[in-house]
């Protein structure tokens, strides 16, 4: 095969096209043969609306994983009349390839790139390999939405629900269980267990899906008097302990889940009923924090915490790095400053009347979301910039 082979190149003028889905089936068409054929694509980007910055361009791999997402944005750009052509790039590295793990480091990426073009074809290469083996189940069965827990009471809930989901065959670290439907738009639960490490692998994988939304609906410490085991939280902000990200993304930059996104979270709480609190998730990488109190009490005070969890914060970090819009939606499991820890007598109970009211009030959040915006939720406070100021060209 050479790069100029004419099967494996497609063009589509949005300024001059009837009709659309066939169009862009063509496009992601003709990507999906370039990776049979062992090379990577290159998507180009024509927008005559933009002054400034009207060339758009990147490379892709695995273009199956993301089919939906391509199909969903390409049809977008074609109907704001923008002319796209996709074409080879370059044969497709092996894994054992040593140039292959050098196009890996993400110092060299430009954090400015559309959110279509922030991953590189070798990350994607990786993380649809990675995806496979951390969760047991195929990237491509991955839904838009994404949600996470640390519990294995939340996969109980979701398979009671969804008895015929797809599930792992065999054991894994993170297995993923996946409520598919035929636009894609369905809910993946993955269970990362315990730990800020877990999250990050979790997360750095399925962002490459570029999925609409990545929600926590993990347990944690309570840290206010008026909380009783079983009351929800909803992050409005982090307080980042978990020091896994912390040399990508500096402490200094704030993270915040998305506004929609908690708002339908809110609502979905009030319309069950439920006794929640909003406020600050304090995240440490300290399991037995309590052993060592000095340092991390006085950060919870000083941050006005109402929570502690192992995850929340690294999750939120990644999205806002990777731009997916995220939310935290955690349950007191127990109060440790209140002399009431997780015991199991206690914890079996706890998990039993709680598990399906938790995963419910998640669902309905993300039903708000699949109704109301079909294309993706705002994500203005996580959208790169590039304004002149900051040493990119403006977009008009």
């Amino acid at each position: 095969m050479t790069a100029t082979h004419p099967q494996t190149t497609a063009s589509a003028d949005g300024a001059t096209l009837d009709e659309y889905d066939g169009a862009v089936t063509h496009l992601v068409d003709t990507l999906a043969a370039i990776d049979d054929d062992g090379w990577y694509s290159t998507i180009e980007v024509v927008r005559p609306w933009s002054s400034v910055n009207p060339r758009l361009t990147g490379e892709f791999s695995r273009t199956t994983a993301i089919r939906r997402y391509l199909c969903r944005e390409l049809a977008a750009l074609l109907r704001a009349g923008a002319r796209i052509t996709v074409r080879p790039a370059r044969p497709a590295l092996a894994f054992d390839d040593p140039a292959f793990f050098d196009a890996l480091d993400e110092d060299r990426v430009d954090a400015r790139s559309k959110k279509l073009f922030l991953f590189g074809p070798e990350r994607m290469q990786l993380s649809v390999d990675r995806l496979g083996h951390y969760t047991g189940t195929s990237a491509e069965a991955f839904q838009r939405h994404v949600l996470f827990t640390n519990y294995a009471m939340h996969v109980e809930a979701f398979l009671e629900r969804w008895p015929d989901a797809i599930r792992p065959d065999h054991d894994v670290q993170m297995p993923a269980y996946h409520h598919t439907r035929p636009e894609g738009d369905g809910v993946s639960l993955v269970n990362i267990g315990v730990g800020p490490a877990n999250a990050k692998t979790a997360t750095d994988h399925v962002s490459v899906l570029r999925p609409d939304t990545m929600i926590m609906i993990g347990h944690c410490g309570g840290l206010r008097n008026h909380q009783q085991k079983g009351d929800f939280v909803l992050a409005t902000g982090y307080q980042r302990f978990d020091h896994v990200l912390d040399e990508v993304l500096p402490l200094n930059v704030p993270v915040i889940p998305n506004h929609r996104l908690n708002t339908f979270l809110l609502e979905a709480l009030e319309d069950a009923g439920a006794e929640y609190r909003i406020g600050t998730v304090h995240t440490t990488d300290n399991r037995n924090w309590e052993l060592n109190q000095k340092l991390t009490l006085a950060a919870m005070q000083a941050s006005r915490s109402v929570a502690v969890d192992m995850e929340s914060a690294t999750i939120a970090a990644n999205g806002f790095r990777y731009r997916v819009p995220n939310a935290t939606l955690l349950c007191v499991s127990d109060k440790p400053l209140h002399g009431s820890p997780k015991l199991s007598v206690d914890a079996q109970s706890f998990y039993e009347t709680s598990k399906r009211q938790h995963l419910g009030i998640a669902l309905a959040a993300l039903d708000r979301v699949r109704r109301e915006h079909p294309g993706g939720l705002p994500g203005q406070e996580i959208r790169s910039v590039d304004e002149p100021l900051f040493g990119g060209p403006s977009d008009a």
